[in-house]
């Protein structure tokens, strides 16, 4: 673990910042920031559990969501899931639904062993796919009360289908091939394959994946353990995915909140769309007004953190 502040965000005064290790249920140790408000006085506080986007780490997006809401009185954890950034878990680089989604229920278990938090007002933040964990989380453990899904991916769903449903049974049997055929590569070889460095444009792009770039390649966000920065997926990362709907259950979070938020130009809105479709009340649906999906990893003037913290004040009294 650094023990330097190497974020891309600026550190807070008015928040406690420090390194915390936890073990999930599947015995890999997760490291995670801790952010606690500097005057929190004597009682016990509401707590938020956040990670993502997919293929980041807690140095990038959810560690300024993380912080920014410990400077609006909440102690906040944000965390790298297993097999990436600083958290453990071999081979590098895996991607779960299962694990991933295990990941957010133990860094439930981390906060409520924190001095100062209240286990009884608990809630999580999911960032793009982290948003779909998130929400798989939630509808499993009860001791979470509240949830936000920023920008939200469903990764079984877009991995599987691909963007807006597109891929035909055709094309999946295709891909199955291929992933059937990289295994024996990877039993061979003894070891998985990987993909090349993510986001090393060569011109043609779609939109979004400049976004992505102008995001995860350039200073404003780039960070040297992230994969979407300086590394890639093993190449069979998909399986799971494919067979596994993470949002199957999500009307079983209610009666706890759920909020969705999502920009009106992103091209993954949809997905917000759907979930919250598919979702009981309460919930509600947020769209921010001229965001594509990376602004609302960083953009302060865009990400509603004051509507957030009167979620979660409301959610969590």
């Amino acid at each position: 673990m650094s023990d330097t502040w190497d974020k891309v965000f600026p550190q807070s005064p008015d928040v406690d910042h420090r390194k915390v290790t936890f073990t999930n249920r599947y015995g890999i140790s997760l490291t995670g920031d801790l952010y606690v408000p500097k005057n929190r006085g004597d009682g016990a506080l509401p707590a938020l559990a956040v990670s993502g986007p997919f293929g980041a780490v807690k140095e990038q997006s959810s560690g300024l969501y993380a912080q920014t809401m410990a400077e609006r009185g909440f102690i906040t954890l944000a965390f790298d899931p297993s097999f990436t950034g600083e958290s453990g878990g071999s081979p590098r680089n895996v991607a779960s639904p299962d694990i991933n989604t295990e990941d957010f229920m133990a860094a439930v278990d981390c906060l409520g062993l924190q001095e100062g938090v209240d286990r009884d007002r608990i809630g999580v933040i999911g960032i793009c796919g982290w948003g779909g964990m998130a929400l798989s989380a939630v509808a499993v453990d009860k001791r979470v009360k509240a949830v936000v899904a920023s920008t939200m991916y469903d990764m079984t769903r877009v991995m599987s289908k691909g963007y807006n449903d597109s891929v035909t049974a055709e094309q999946r049997a295709q891909m199955l091939d291929q992933l059937a055929e990289q295994r024996w590569q990877d039993v061979d070889a003894g070891a998985p394959g990987y993909g090349p460095v993510s986001l090393e444009l060569q011109g043609g792009e779609p939109q979004f994946v400049v976004e992505y770039a102008d995001y995860y390649k350039t200073p404003r966000g780039f960070h040297p353990r992230a994969v979407n920065s300086n590394a890639s997926w093993t190449l069979t990362s998909p399986l799971p995915f494919l067979n596994m709907p993470i949002l199957d259950h999500i009307a079983e979070i209610s009666p706890r909140p759920v909020l969705l938020i999502h920009g009106e130009i992103a091209h993954s809105r949809y997905f917000s769309e759907t979930a919250y479709a598919a979702a009981a009340e309460p919930k509600e649906l947020l769209i921010v007004p001229g965001a594509n999906h990376t602004d609302l990893y960083d953009n302060r003037d865009m990400i509603p953190f004051d509507r957030i913290a009167q979620f979660f004040g409301e959610a969590l009294a």
